[in-house]
């Protein structure tokens, strides 16, 4: 993978996009720090349908959750109030 600063990734986009098609991904830098990936879209793709869903699918999506054991209220003994 080539690492890019953003500049030259602005500035050069087309040669940075035909890096990606020919050689793979493609590494952009922001101060230093690699900040981002340009992958072809096949590959994109592939890593999509590979990703594990996130906390937020889950928790937004229809299919059940699962059965969860919720005890009755009300019926449990109470303890007796102690004198002092």
């Amino acid at each position: 993978m080539q690492t890019w600063q953003v500049q030259d990734a602005k500035a050069r986009f087309s040669e940075f996009l035909a890096r990606c098609l020919s050689d793979g991904p493609q590494v952009v830098t922001k101060r230093g720090a690699q900040a981002a990936v340009l992958v072809r879209m096949d590959e994109w793709r592939r890593l999509h349908v590979a990703a594990r869903p996130s906390l937020k699918q889950l928790l937004l999506a229809d299919a059940g959750r699962g059965a969860l054991p919720v005890r009755v209220r009300g019926r449990s003994k109470r303890r007796g109030t102690v004198a002092l």
